[in-house]
């Protein structure tokens, strides 16, 4: 069996789909190099996720997800043991019971831990999880083994995987937890960047709309008391409808310099905010009366 902390690091430099930054791409291969966990946080709508999809794509490798939930248990991720299946089993006489491999559910890292080739693991909204949760995975993702006490066998990785773990920053991470990974936070694309990003899912769109589609869009994530920030992938949502209607660059223009946006439910995913850019209005169209 290979050694899981022996292998050759591979390198990642973006994708066709996905425009990674410099600096992203030095945090993903730092992290292949070190052969460490990479802990990503940024904003909602960021591509936290899709970095994951991407990497597995760009290094060749299955990709196994790992989707935690408020309820979800570090356990779920090594393995299950369906006691309840297997007490219903023998008061019904059925023969699988004398075989306790049949109700041994084996979790995504068990899966990773198996492979007969590297994978890429996601473990997605870590943060989603009770604070004991990556406390709990510490001594797994260390060793790259478990014990699974029910058949008394210790699984241990063929290969070292890629271990993707994503945050929104709904709570603190434990520092012990914090010192396994390799960290990177995905800053908000600026203007070029974002410019780069919509040439890749629309590369037809004209000068006019991109540039007041995107002055709308900055303009809206920087209004004072906005409650939620849209993210990049509600912008290519508003973007995709814009287009999809022939909206013009005027029209879009008009709309933000006298109310919400046009197609604002895209941008905007509560009331409050949707009030709070129209008092903003009224305060502009008021002040613009005053000074003619």
């Amino acid at each position: 069996m290979e050694n899981p902390t022996r292998t050759s690091a591979p390198s990642f430099a973006g994708t066709e789909r996905y425009i990674a930054t410099e600096d992203l791409k030095l945090a993903v291969n730092a992290a292949l190099m070190l052969q460490r966990p990479l802990l990503i946080k940024g904003e909602p709508g960021t591509g936290k996720t899709m970095l994951a999809e991407e990497v597995a794509s760009a290094l060749g490798r299955k990709l196994l997800q790992w989707h935690v939930k408020s309820s979800t248990k570090a356990q779920q991720g090594l393995y299950e043991y369906d006691a309840v299946s297997r007490l219903r089993d023998s008061q019904l006489g059925d023969p699988r019971v004398a075989d306790i491999d049949h109700y041994i559910l084996p979790g995504v890292l068990w899966q990773a831990f198996i492979s007969d080739e590297p994978v890429v693991v996601l473990i997605d909204e870590i943060d989603k999880a009770d604070i004991e949760f990556p406390n709990d995975l510490l001594r797994e993702l260390d060793q790259m083994a478990f014990h699974v006490y029910e058949t008394r066998q210790t699984i241990t990785a063929k290969h070292r995987p890629m271990i993707i773990i994503t945050s929104n920053n709904e709570k603190e991470l434990p520092d012990a937890f914090l010192r396994r990974c390799f960290f990177h936070f995905i800053r908000f694309p600026d203007r070029e960047t974002l410019k780069t990003i919509v040439d890749v899912h629309f590369p037809n769109v004209s000068t006019d709309v991109l540039r007041a589609a995107l002055d709308t869009f900055f303009v809206l994530r920087e209004a004072p008391g906005l409650k939620k920030k849209p993210s990049t992938s509600e912008f290519l949502d508003w973007l995709r409808l814009l287009l999809a209607q022939n909206i013009s660059a005027a029209e879009i223009d008009a709309h933000s310099a006298t109310a919400v946006p046009i197609l604002a439910g895209a941008l905007l995913k509560n009331e409050q905010d949707t009030q709070l850019l129209e008092r903003l209005a009224s305060v502009m169209r008021s002040s613009t009366r005053r000074s003619t």
